[in-house]
Formats: C-alpha cells, structure tokens, sequence
C-alpha cells in the first residue's frame, strides 16, 4: 500500500519537471475495468483503504482510449470531469497511459495510470489542492481490453 503511495506523489513530483506530452503508439482500446479498493483522505480517514466489500463504487464498463501519435490522446468514461476538460498531461506508450487534468482554478485535479502489462488502473481525485485539508480519493481497478473477454 505504502509503495502506491509512493508512486502517486512520485508522479505528482516527476510531472511538474517532466515532458507533459509523450504519444509513442496509435491505439483505439475500449476496456472494462472493475473496482478492487479505494483509498480515502479526509477529514474522517487519514488514507485509509477500503475493499469492494466495504465501500459500494461503480466498475468502468467502457473505459475509452484513443491516442494518435504525436501528441493526440483522448479518454473517455473515466469521469464526467476528464470527459469534459482538455488534459494537461498526457503520456500514452505501449507500456503505461498516463493522464492529469486541473479545474480552471487548479483546486480540483484527476489523474489517472494504466499499466498495460498488469492491467492496474489507478485514479486519483484531488479536492481543495490549494487548501491544508485536501481531500483525496484513489480507486483501483483492474481492466481488461474488451477484446479479451
């Protein structure tokens, strides 16, 4: 658990000095991914997870990727916020997809890593980024490629 932490905060370090735009393959995937855990951080939990057992969260039926070399990708079914923003970063090779967007006031983002080999998606939402308290919220999904279901 420590070590997915460690990779969301990695990738919010390593975003802001990163290239914020890397499309190296063309794809057209429509995946069903189903929720395993979340982790919370608010007021109330201090990054406490819980199970699909504990906590009632919808599946992504159709998770929709669409990238085009060199810089196009887009994402829809993730949220209504990311099917509705322009992406900030977006970085999509045969091996990770990766996406982040920001509200126009930047106190609001999602951002999102598929692990292609695993299959492991994981969104992060985070509220009230210019406060003390932020609120975070990071699902895990698993997702297959409806191809091979």
């Amino acid at each position: 658990m420590k070590f997915f932490l460690f990779l969301i905060v990695l990738f919010q370090l390593g975003v802001a000095h990163s290239k914020n735009i890397s499309i190296t393959s063309n794809s057209n995937l429509s995946l069903n991914c189903k929720f395993e855990k979340v982790i919370i951080k608010n007021s109330e939990y201090n990054f406490e997870t819980f199970t699909k057992d504990q906590i009632r969260r919808d599946d992504i039926d159709e998770l929709l990727i669409f990238s085009k070399i060199p810089n196009s990708l887009i994402v829809k079914n993730l949220s209504n916020f990311i099917n509705n923003i322009d992406l900030e970063v977006k970085i999509y090779n045969k091996d990770i997809f990766l996406i982040q967007a920001f509200d126009k006031d930047r106190n609001y983002s999602e951002s999102a890593v598929l692990t292609f080999k695993t299959g492991e998606l994981i969104h992060e939402i985070t509220r009230n980024i210019k406060q003390e308290n932020k609120i975070k919220d990071i699902s895990f999904y698993r997702c297959r490629n409806d191809k091979d279901l």
